[in-house]
């Protein structure tokens, strides 16, 4: 087995520790294992300099992997490299996505024995990296106020027993009684899918299934398939955002009336002010946003 590079979150609470140390027993039993705890892009950048041939692996969620995949990108190391993933976020939308264990020791079993795929990635125009997916419109809004319940209510409890992930669910009905209607433009590859002339409640464009630990937003979407999912909702109305929510918790808003559901490599948005929440990272306020598909893109190991 080569041996491998993990990076960690320096910032990372006792939970996170301890789990990290379960799926470290295991990694250490087969081969030689090197730790870095990163706070920042800096020092992010200075680990990935001296990682040479080693296998990487993220120990963290969605946002580690996208800021690790991001800075593989820049230094043009992207493709020479072969990623583990143990996840020890809140979500872990993306593991979960592609059938990476949630249990540290079981994830660190598949870094060891599983087999290396190539997945998909989405790139916008700026050069901005989307692993997982990317929301813009009520979604955003929740995940911008789930940011903040999530740090606090992060903090009661003890050890991995907290309430941290109430932070989504609180941020999405916050964003649900005064919800952002916005009119944009969004154009699939070569057909225009919405106009201003009808406000959307939000688009997601999906590499992946899952958003906000487990919401199935674009449930049919595949990481290697080289396409992304595009779900649009114009669900409105007090009573059809019930119905779409009910809907899209159980993973069939697709075949709702108002929500458009499309395959596509290519996928523009331009219009009134927006907020994106690409692997829970939101930025903005945007008035346009372009992502394309780069098929087969990087190389991670997955569950045989």
């Amino acid at each position: 087995m080569d041996p491998l590079l993990v990076i960690a979150n320096a910032a990372a609470g006792t939970a996170e520790e301890e789990s990290l140390d379960a799926a470290l027993r295991v990694l250490r039993a087969a081969t030689d294992v090197e730790v870095a705890h990163t706070a920042n892009p800096g020092e992010l950048d200075g680990v990935l300099h001296r990682a040479g041939s080693r296998r990487i692996v993220v120990a963290g969620g969605d946002g580690s992997l996208h800021a690790v995949v991001s800075a593989l990108r820049r230094r043009h190391d992207l493709e020479h490299s072969v990623l583990g993933l143990v996840p020890l976020g809140t979500g872990n939308d993306f593991a979960r996505g592609v059938g990476i264990p949630l249990e540290p020791a079981d994830a660190a079993r598949v870094v060891l024995e599983g087999e290396v795929r190539s997945l998909d990635l989405v790139i916008d125009e700026v050069g901005e990296v989307v692993v997982n997916n990317v929301h813009a419109g009520a979604s955003a809004q929740a995940s911008r106020r789930a940011a903040r319940w999530k740090g606090r209510l992060g903090r009661v409890g003890v050890g991995k027993v907290n309430l941290g992930k109430l932070g989504y669910p609180i941020g999405a009905a916050l964003a649900a009684v005064k919800p952002p209607f916005i009119r944009l433009r969004v154009e699939i590859d070569d057909d225009l899918a919405a106009d201003l002339d009808r406000p959307v409640l939000m688009v997601s464009v999906g590499n992946g299934p899952d958003v906000g630990g487990g919401t199935p937003i674009t449930p049919d979407a595949v990481p290697g398939d080289g396409l992304v999912d595009v779900m649009v909702s114009f669900a409105t109305g007090p009573v059809e955002r019930i119905g779409y929510v009910v809907a899209m918790r159980l993973g069939r808003h697709p075949a709702r009336d108002d929500v458009l559901y499309r395959r596509a490599s290519r996928v523009h948005i331009s219009g009134e002010e927006f907020y994106c929440s690409a692997d829970g990272e939101v930025y903005g306020p945007e008035r346009q946003r372009t992502w394309t598909v780069e098929p087969g893109a990087w190389r991670m190991v997955l569950p045989r």
